[in-house]
């Protein structure tokens, strides 16, 4: 089965995280079944240091998995490989309605641009055919795609379910 994905993309402090939560919440209330994909520029760690996992990663362990009755995660290493890619990733996850990805700027998938008009970035919309549609805090004059206000979640979540032709739940 291939999953539907759809990226929130920005620069920083556009609002990317605050947007995604958001249609994260709107979406699963309609019913659709949402799982989130985030791309971190930098080192991160879901472990606490001194915990049973994190010892058994610090001691080489490749894959940890930690599991409990409320949720479970499997924490890879990568220790020297490349990067996965985001469809390698994209092909652990359990079916789904849609995927939503934070970051992944660069893939070739449809997205949604984050503006925050207040700051000098440089703009997605036009140069990369793959975004769909602007989220704004502010006016965005003669833009090639349709522009929403940022907190008008559910205007963006209307566009999504069409767009993405997600089957009613």
């Amino acid at each position: 089965m291939t999953l539907k994905l759809l990226g929130i993309v920005g620069f920083k402090n556009a609002g990317k995280t605050t947007l995604t939560e958001r249609l994260v919440s709107e979406l699963t209330a309609r019913r659709y079944r949402i799982s989130t994909v985030k791309h971190a520029h930098h080192a991160f760690d879901i472990d606490q240091e001194g915990r049973d996992s994190w010892r058994h990663r610090q001691a080489g362990a490749s894959e940890v998995a930690i599991v409990s009755a409320n949720r479970w995660a499997l924490v890879h290493e990568l220790r020297g490989t490349p990067e996965p890619t985001l469809h390698e990733i994209v092909s652990k996850l359990a079916p789904c309605d849609l995927v939503l990805t934070e970051g992944y700027k660069w893939e070739k998938h449809p997205k949604i641009e984050v503006r925050n008009v207040t700051l000098a970035h440089p703009e997605l919309a036009g140069k990369d055919s793959t975004v769909i549609a602007i989220a704004a805090n502010g006016v965005i004059e003669n833009s090639p795609v349709p522009v929403f206000d940022r907190e008008n979640v559910k205007s963006i979540a209307d566009f999504i379910v069409a767009r993405m032709d997600l089957a009613r739940p």
